[in-house]
């Protein structure tokens, strides 16, 4: 590698989910390997992959899909998978955690290392996306894993509106962001399309922090039986990966399956960023009102 010179691929994957755990690993195995064949050093699969999206019900059956974090045969199935290729994996799943239940990602270095744990923080609850059901809120904090290739954070769904997750992982050194990502059509409402909003929210957090950005979508549509009948969903894809002036370097479509990379020089975004400004000039100390919740200035 060229002194001065610290190159990463990375890629982003897509693909519609079928309700069978092996059919959908299987699917992210032979798209990871396409990846890594294509150059890629950390690929990230879309959000809960090993089966449709079924927060679009409240089932107590549901809870049978949760399993423990150790020995969950996904995720030893995916530091097999990254320890033969040599790639970093993001793996996400349903956690069991004695009684409590969360939305997590395991990250898995080159070397089929297990490096943690993060723990989906926000928890969204509405028509089609009833996560609060299922899922404690994470009680991990935002955090940064040292991988082979780069420093990352990785966040999960409805984490990727709020900046103030993107700019905390990027102050503990985060050089790129992961999402991992199932999000589609309003069942409530046919006519919002969030999708454009959606990946500007993203492309913004890439900019504000100039870091890359990676984000995994799935497709398809995915119909589950509720307590009301039938709710249905179409997500919208459109994985993409941005550069770290937020301008989106590589995009898939909402139907296809899709494998997309993209390569960056991570020391000559870091000089960027340093010379920006944007991390010298911060003021946090006038920032304690991010920490109520009803915007009122809190006492010095």
């Amino acid at each position: 590698m060229e002194k001065g010179r610290r190159e990463v691929v990375v890629s982003a994957l897509q693909f519609a989910c079928t309700d069978d755990v092996s059919t959908n690993v299987a699917t992210a195995e032979r798209l990871v390997r396409d990846a890594h064949g294509k150059g890629a050093n950390i690929i990230l699969i879309q959000e809960l992959f090993e089966g449709y999206y079924f927060c679009q019900a409240q089932r107590e059956d549901y809870f049978k899909r949760a399993r423990p974090y150790k020995d969950h045969p996904t995720i030893k199935r995916m530091q097999e998978l990254a320890k033969e290729l040599g790639v970093v994996l993001p793996v996400s799943f349903f956690e069991e955690a004695n009684n409590a239940h969360y939305n997590s990602v395991a990250i898995i270095d080159a070397d089929g290392t297990d490096l943690g744990l993060y723990r989906k923080s926000h928890i969204p609850d509405g028509p089609g996306y009833q996560e609060k059901f299922y899922f404690n809120p994470g009680d991990t904090g935002f955090k940064v894993f040292q991988t082979k290739f780069a420093k990352i954070g990785v966040a999960i769904c409805w984490d990727q509106w709020f900046p103030e997750a993107a700019r905390a992982m990027v102050l503990q050194g985060a050089e790129i962001l992961f999402y991992p990502t199932a999000i589609g059509s309003e069942p409530q409402d046919t006519g919002l399309d969030s999708c454009d909003h959606w990946k500007r929210v993203m492309q913004g957090h890439a900019g504000a922090n100039l870091v890359p950005l990676v984000a995994s979508n799935r497709i398809g549509r995915e119909i589950i039986e509720t307590e009301h009948g039938k709710s249905e969903i179409t997500f919208y894809g459109n994985s993409f990966i941005a550069g770290p002036t937020g301008e989106i370097v590589v995009a898939a479509d909402s139907k296809e399956e899709a494998v997309l990379l993209a390569n960056f020089d991570l020391d000559k975004i870091k000089s960027k960023r340093h010379s920006w400004g944007v991390f010298r000039d911060r003021r946090p100390e006038l920032y304690k009102v991010i920490l109520t919740l009803d915007g009122r200035n809190p006492s010095p």
